[in-house]
């Protein structure tokens, strides 16, 4: 006979069902349209240009994210965290390098975009792999340093999966999150308005509105904001007086990154999403040389 755990303190069964629930249908909605994103590159080599590349480098971090969320889904049907204190380390290392690394690859896009639409310079194989090479490194460097000491991986708040511990605020916490907030927030923020405002700028002149500049900006505050939010907020008070369960709250809406890439990206590119047809059905992209950029 199977013991049942007790439901974590501050939450209700029917919370830790909807919260488990609401993981697993963001993992394996997530995991579903980027892993077709991943497979449409593979297979079609009208994709294979060094812009999606990056497009690529982001679905990759996304489909990290979503296999995240279902084990941290399983976990939440468990009611307990079953993989003890370094599998909690290994969730909590996992979860911020994909998180980090899907936030830089998004900058990078917005990057090459601007040089596409602005400059009329065209992407080398070279610099895109150097891009991608460069996003992850990156993304591990931030989230390798709680495991070195320099912040620090604890259980969330349903205590079943892990991630960055803001329930401290010393000042490990607080220079540790300045630092991380300014290199994987601050400036891939910034780097992805100044981008978009010329690219918008230069759609404006033409009169031709080849994607909409205002979503993939708008994409990173909405998803990520909240949390964002939440762990600053920690820097300078003690956030243990809001419920767990709406400290749950954030993270959740994190997690629906992996989807809203996917439709921001690659469905939303029309012929990224040509190719997608293409590997689903075997019929040909109409365009014989995919601009890859009308994302």
């Amino acid at each position: 006979m199977v013991t049942a755990h007790p439901v974590p303190e501050g939450f209700t069964e029917i919370e830790v069902f909807a919260i488990g629930t609401a993981l697993l249908v963001e993992a394996l909605l997530g995991f579903c349209l980027n892993g077709l994103t991943i497979l449409s590159f593979r297979k079609i080599k009208e994709l294979q240009t060094p812009s999606n590349l990056l497009v690529l480098s982001l679905a990759l971090a996304d489909c990290g994210i979503c296999i995240n969320a279902f084990i941290a889904a399983f976990s939440s049907f468990l009611r307990y965290w079953p993989y003890g204190s370094d599998g909690c380390q290994i969730h909590g290392f996992h979860g911020f390098l994909t998180a980090l690394a899907s936030i830089s690859s998004s900058a990078a896009v917005a990057w090459d975009r601007y040089h596409h639409y602005c400059t009329r310079s065209r992407l080398q194989w070279s610099t895109a792999a150097s891009m991608m090479v460069f996003a992850w490194l990156f993304a591990a460097f931030w989230a390798v340093m709680p495991l070195l000491g320099w912040g620090e991986y604890d259980y969330e708040p349903l205590r079943t999966c892990c991630t960055l511990d803001y329930s401290k605020g010393d000042r490990n916490y607080v220079t540790f999150l300045f630092a991380l907030s300014t290199f994987n927030f601050m400036i891939p923020g910034f780097i992805m308005m100044t981008a978009y405002q010329s690219i918008h700028q230069k759609f404006k002149k033409t009169g031709h509105f080849k994607f909409n500049t205002g979503l993939p900006l708008k994409t990173l505050v909405i998803c990520w904001g909240p949390y964002c939010l939440l762990c600053s907020y920690a820097a300078v008070e003690n956030v243990m007086f809001i419920p767990p369960k709406y400290r749950m709250i954030p993270a959740l809406i994190a997690k629906t990154v992996p989807t809203v890439d996917a439709f921001v990206y690659a469905l939303g590119n029309e012929n990224y999403r040509g190719g997608i047809w293409q590997f689903l059905t075997g019929q040909k992209i109409e365009k014989a040389e995919v601009d890859n950029k009308t994302k």
